[in-house]
């Protein structure tokens, strides 16, 4: 063999010797600089990251008695990879759960992580914690983190309040905050306030031997960070009211909504049938939850903020203030009671103040032709196309066909229709008065929240303004508001047509002839107006007040599901809410005990489609 070719054998074994060499550096750089997988499992074997779980803001009434607290409770966390040697037969009898469970649990958490810790059982009681955590240092790869559970002082506002629930894979995606095992508000005031309330967690590294037991926090605590509490909130809500109004509605449907008139401030809201807000809490959550989610009369509904209902007669009051202030009718104007659309048998009107006590339906049939058709287009399409456009835009002045700013999640809009509705629905100009008048009188096409109902009974009682409804004064050590719930909101209607309504609606319950005497509270002046809606089923009976008439200091919407005329149920009561409310007490105690006592309403499911009024 030549020496030529022993030199090109050499340097082919150089060039192998330096290809294998650069591969090992290479891969060695990177597992020591770039990946850091075994650095994890070493320091997973040393070094054991808890979250510190901030403690979850409280919560208080209007008056400063709490509504919700924390209480702590623990996880017990696992790192799949780190268990070894584990009495199966021991660990399951000291956790009360099957092996069956065990391994469950267990396979659910090696598909999130074999190396990170996960939780393997949630909310633990201190009672259950204390009666296995002396056996904690023989099982291998568990150790358990502390956090705080909401507890409910009361079981009240559950609508309100809202409940904490753990995060979803959306929940994580939107917000780098979370970890798979946190926890977040998921409705209510929990949701609407999460940020607030929630707090910033902290962390602390702590060495652990062999033994899975810890031996004193890593570098002398030098990389720990305290966690921070959440900020607590300052509710408008009036609790003692809360739990009396929901008293009244606890056998029936329908929600009640207070507000104080001249802040917009909710004194309370309630959505019936309502629940215990402890029921979602706690391990039992799922099953509780699943429980209500089921039961046909939907507890978990807001129909406070999210049933959308045709408003019945309390609509008059609205489209009065509009024909008022456009000037197509006058405040004395009468017109002819007729069977139109369903005379109620009582005299002709004789002016706006007469027909809100009467709640006359060709009044106000007449009224809303004139704000319809008010000839501004010899074609009585375009005419009626101009006409609708002008309410709709009044209707919105009143917070109508809107969604109110309340700080609550989930909040519905109603339905105000305008041209573009009806064109879709019966076509372009085939449209006029004729086709929708049964909006006049708050039915047809026409639904509202029972939220906008109390709004509309604070802009009578403020004479044309409103601010927006809200549930918290403040929040935090600096008593941090909301500024937007502090700016008022015009209607830009003359406050003497207000002052018209009020004195109509005084009327219907205190003068004869109107529809909601079972309203009156001798020696307080309260002015409402009744509405009886139809519906699938019974009528649903509906009712808005405020009360006193001058200087008033709450204002009332009241909704009772298929429980007929608003007279008979829904003004009664609304009365009890409001003279709970302005003299601490009910007086008329037999009158209290007919009305909390006895259910009016269709029993479910409804069999009856009622028929349009016309």
């Amino acid at each position: 063999m030549s020496s030529n070719q022993y030199k090109e054998r050499s340097n082919v074994m150089r060039i192998i010797f330096i290809v294998v060499s650069v591969i090992f550096i290479v891969r060695l750089a990177f597992l020591q600089i770039f990946d850091n997988t075994y650095r994890q499992l070493a320091d997973q074997q040393a070094l054991r990251i808890v979250t510190q779980y901030p403690a979850r803001g409280l919560i208080y009434d209007r008056n400063g008695d709490l509504l919700v607290y924390n209480e702590a409770v623990y996880d017990l966390m696992v790192i799949p990879r780190m268990v070894k040697n584990l009495d199966t037969n021991l660990f399951c009898q000291a956790m009360g759960i099957t092996t069956d469970e065990f391994l469950s649990k267990m396979e659910k958490a090696r598909r999130y992580s074999p190396f990170t810790a996960s939780v393997f059982m949630k909310q633990i009681s201190k009672e259950e914690y204390g009666s296995w955590q002396n056996y904690l240092y023989r099982f291998h790869g568990f150790f358990v983190q502390q956090r705080t559970l909401r507890v409910y002082d009361k079981p009240i506002a559950a609508h309100v309040l809202g409940y904490v629930g753990e995060v979803n894979e959306k929940d994580i995606e939107s917000d780098y905050y979370y970890r798979q095992g946190d926890y977040i508000g998921k409705s209510g005031l929990e949701k609407s306030y999460e940020k607030i309330l929630r707090g910033i967690k902290g962390k602390n590294i702590m060495q652990v031997d062999v033994h899975n037991r810890e031996i004193g926090p890593y570098l002398g605590g030098a990389h720990d960070t305290m966690a921070v509490e959440g900020d607590n909130l300052y509710t408008t809500i009036d609790a003692t009211l809360q739990e009396y109004a929901e008293g009244l509605m606890a056998n029936k449907r329908g929600c009640i909504v207070a507000i104080e008139p001249s802040t917009g401030e909710v004194l309370t809201l309630v959505s019936a049938p309502c629940y215990d807000p402890n029921l979602l809490v706690g391990r039992q959550r799922g099953e509780n939850y699943m429980t209500l989610l089921q039961d046909i009369r939907k507890p978990l509904f807001n129909r406070a903020l999210q049933a959308q209902y045709p408003p019945g007669s309390i609509f008059k009051v609205a489209q009065a203030m509009t024909a008022l202030s456009l000037g197509v009718i006058s405040p004395g104007q009468g017109f002819v009671c007729d069977k139109v659309i369903g005379c109620h048998g009582h005299p002709s009107a004789r002016s706006v103040q007469e027909a809100i006590k009467m709640s006359c339906n060709p009044y106000f049939y007449y009224t809303y032709r004139r704000i319809i058709q008010q000839g501004k287009y010899k074609n009585i399409y375009k005419d009626s196309q101009y006409g609708l456009m002008v309410w709709h835009d009044y209707m919105q002045r009143f917070g109508f066909g809107t969604r109110l700013g309340i700080d609550l999640p989930d909040v519905k809009s109603g339905n105000i229709p305008d041209t573009a509705y009806y064109n879709r629905w019966y076509g372009r100009e085939k449209w006029a008065f004729s086709t929708i008048y049964s909006n006049s009188i708050g039915q047809g096409e026409v639904e509202v929240v029972p939220l906008q109902m109390a709004n509309l009974a604070c802009i009578v009682a403020n004479r044309g303004f409103f601010y927006t409804p809200h549930l918290v004064r403040y929040y935090g050590p600096d008593s941090t508001r909301n500024e937007e719930f502090y700016q008022k909101h015009e209607t830009g209607i003359d406050p003497s047509y207000f002052e018209i309504a009020a004195r109509g609606m005084y009327d219907v319950v205190h003068v004869g002839g109107g529809t909601a005497h079972k309203a009156n509270i001798p020696d307080i002046d309260v002015c409402g107006k009744t509405g009886t809606a139809q519906n699938i089923g019974k009528d649903h009976s509906v009712f808005i007040a405020f009360a006193p008439k001058d200087n008033p200091k709450i204002a009332v919407a009241v909704y009772v599901e298929n429980a007929g005329a608003g007279g008979s149920w829904a003004a009664p009561i609304a009365s009890l809410v409001i003279e709970k409310y302005i003299r601490g007490e009910v007086t008329r105690k037999d009158f209290e005990r007919m009305y909390r006592e006895t259910n009016p309403c269709q029993p479910l499911p409804l069999t009856r489609v009622a028929k349009k009024k016309k």
